[in-house]
């Protein structure tokens, strides 16, 4: 797992910026993580709102550019429907990434405590990059959520990558 802190590369480029063709974009070839540093986990006895964070690195050897939101889909463990999760209203750019480099987007969780009514437990969370298709599967660390796949404003969405 990645530690917090050491995970962000900051240089920005303009969309095609990626190398290769010029205004081709490079693909990122990238892998999945939940940070771990001390305020990118969420504390496991948390009821109410908190965040934790996802760190997404090039593990190509080539530069790639990424932005927007990842898809997240909660998956429970014996079958059943998945969560899609919202996103938020912020604003989004793009990041340039070097071969190893990483970024993170940021999850905000609206926590239960276990056996509380309405509350749901992921098994497994799938990362889908954008403009993917083929999603990174991280297994589900913590406790139970507050289950709002129907709400207009749900405390658990996703935020964009950067």
């Amino acid at each position: 797992m990645l530690r917090l802190g050491h995970r962000r590369q900051q240089g920005r480029g303009p969309p095609g910026h990626g190398g290769g063709r010029s205004g081709h974009v490079q693909r990122c070839d990238l892998k999945a993580a939940f940070a771990t540093g001390e305020d990118a986990v969420p504390d496991p006895n948390a009821s109410g709102g908190t965040t934790t964070s996802i760190v997404l690195t090039n593990k190509s050897s080539r530069t790639c550019t990424i932005g927007g939101f990842a898809g997240v889909d909660l998956r429970p463990d014996a079958g059943g429907p998945s969560w899609s999760l919202a996103r938020s209203s912020a604003k989004h750019g793009s990041i340039t990434l070097g071969p190893g480099d990483s970024t993170d987007f940021t999850l905000n969780l609206g926590m239960a405590k276990e056996n509380d009514e309405g509350s749901w437990k992921p098994a497994t969370v799938a990362v889908t990059p954008p403009n993917e298709t083929t999603a990174l599967t991280l297994k589900w660390p913590w406790g139970p959520l507050v289950h709002q796949d129907g709400a207009t404003h749900p405390a658990t969405f996703v935020n964009p990558i950067g």
